[in-house]
């Protein structure tokens, strides 16, 4: 059985990579508290699924994650750092560890494929343009879009869009992947790619990684660890197997 919130310990161990401790977080002066004392912590090199209905706190607790968002009392600890304490310069580069796909794909219409994955690595290195088109054919490869490197985003499925989103996430190969609803408006087999290409691609990184989403079917298919949110509190969390026989989930 799946553990349950006030069983869950806060941890010390290297196979954490991310812990959240008794996190709050209130909006219009406290009068709405959307995180309720979450403790989580993210084993690295992992892919861990954050679960639960519209509105439970999930893409609250991730913007806390990125440092977008200051809780009103708990830590936030990635790879050792509170990076609640974090200002400036070193947040920026806090959030620059992160590879992101979001749940629209965000790609930039007026570029192409190519260019769209190259853009990270032409704002944020210095490589040269040949060594950066090798790699950028290389992340396309990896999703199975090499040959379509010169389409416009117009002209891609909804799944060809967000197998470039997901190409451009890894384009810097970042130990740390987050996913923002990466299943959401998919078509079955879409769906599918998408998923067994995530699963993929964080083991060929080894990087931790964050699903948010509500899909539960196809997040416990892929899952080496799940924490289920509600009303901004985690009522289960555990392995895919113990999630499946939750009463709780």
């Amino acid at each position: 059985m799946p553990n349950n919130k006030a069983s869950h310990e806060t941890s010390t161990s290297n196979d954490t990579a991310i812990q959240l401790v008794k996190l709050t977080k209130s909006f219009r002066e406290g009068r709405d508290q959307i995180l309720k004392g979450i403790t989580l912590n993210l084993p690295a090199r992992k892919l861990t699924y954050i679960l639960g209905p519209s509105g439970c706190g999930k893409s609250v607790t991730i913007k806390h994650i990125l440092g977008l968002l200051k809780p009103d009392s708990g830590k936030v600890v990635v790879h050792g750092n509170d990076i609640t304490q974090l200002r400036g310069r070193m947040l920026k580069e806090h959030r620059e560890n992160f590879g992101m796909l979001f749940q629209n794909s965000a790609l930039f219409d007026d570029m192409t494929v190519f260019d769209n994955v190259a853009f990270q690595m032409r704002e944020h290195t210095s490589l040269p343009e040949a060594q950066i088109r090798d790699m950028t054919l290389l992340k396309l490869q990896a999703v199975g879009l090499r040959g379509a490197a010169h389409l416009m985003p117009s002209e891609l499925s909804g799944g060809m869009a967000r197998r470039v989103a997901l190409a451009r996430s890894i384009a810097l190969d970042p130990m740390l992947m987050m996913y923002d609803e990466p299943f959401a408006g998919l078509d079955p087999l879409s769906l599918g790619v998408i998923g067994q290409l995530i699963r993929q691609l964080n083991d060929a990184l080894g990087a931790t990684s964050i699903i948010v989403t509500h899909d539960v079917t196809e997040a416990l298919a892929l899952v080496d660890y799940v924490y289920f949110m509600a009303d901004g509190a985690v009522i289960a969390h555990g392995t895919p197997d113990e999630i499946r026989a939750s009463k709780e989930a």
